[in-house]
């Protein structure tokens, strides 16, 4: 699916509102710093967040990406795919963490080694929503 728009707003705002779904259906929202990766848009959790406990139960989630006057907006709505440590393998959550890292904070990190063992300590997981549908809006 097309992210040129989503791109856009990124540019200028890449705080986002992340809703999951809590066993009982009721909506769970966490705002995240999201970045695009591999066709989708994504962020990192630590193992104890709600959000992941709910992605794993039930992968269908949305996201909200707007600009930071709340014009502008995007919702996708979609599943997430979850990489985590013992189930994605070291390599390959290694490099998703740090291109997540790379296109939330629109920089590279100054010293790759020490982030690698920050987020390896932390076990953190990446969460890429990958969108099945997008609409956009503008709040004025």
């Amino acid at each position: 699916m097309r992210l040129e728009k989503v791109e856009r707003i990124l540019k200028r705002n890449h705080n986002a509102v992340f809703t999951t779904f809590r066993g009982s259906g009721a909506a769970q929202m966490s705002i995240v710093t999201v970045g695009i990766v591999n066709g989708g848009v994504a962020f990192t959790v630590s193992p104890g967040s709600a959000k992941l406990a709910n992605l794993r139960r039930n992968s269908r989630c949305s996201l909200m990406v707007s600009r930071s006057d709340w014009g502008d907006y995007a919702v996708l709505e979609g599943y997430a795919q979850i990489l985590s440590p013992g189930v994605t393998s070291i390599e390959s959550l290694r490099l998703a963490l740090r291109e997540i890292y790379s296109s939330a904070s629109g920089k590279e990190h100054p010293d790759w080694e020490e982030f690698d063992q920050a987020v390896k300590k932390d076990r953190r997981s990446a969460i890429i929503v990958v969108p099945e549908h997008i609409y956009y809006g503008n709040s004025g």
